[in-house]
């Protein structure tokens, strides 16, 4: 698999996260095939902002439930913000009621 076809395999997972609900980097990894890649769906989330077309990345957390990819949205409160506007409480940096909200791509195959 190419860079570029998992840039766009992460970016489809992300536009199919319904709103009011988060995944995370592992499980997006682990859905498209390359377990150990989590790092890599964040690279291509932080390239998403390129996109033509809207990915919803705050809805995309680390393991904890924690934003830790808020830096790359421009403004520390932007992602929490976001977040918010969608029902989902934040409170320092970390989803309440993860569990809750938590969605996984596998749903995307059944």
């Amino acid at each position: 698999m190419t860079d570029f076809n998992f840039f766009d395999s992460v970016c489809a997972v992300v536009q199919q996260i319904p709103s009011g609900s988060v995944t995370t980097y592992g499980a997006i990894a682990r859905f498209l095939g390359a377990s150990s890649s989590s790092r890599m769906v964040g690279w291509a989330l932080n390239q998403s902002f390129r996109s033509q077309f809207e990915i919803p990345a705050h809805r995309v957390v680390n393991r904890m439930g924690i934003l830790s990819g808020k830096a790359a949205f421009g403004h520390p409160d932007l992602m929490q913000k976001l977040l918010e506007n969608e029902g989902i409480q934040v409170v320092n940096d970390k989803i309440v009621d993860f569990e809750k909200h938590f969605w996984d791509p596998v749903l995307l195959i059944e």
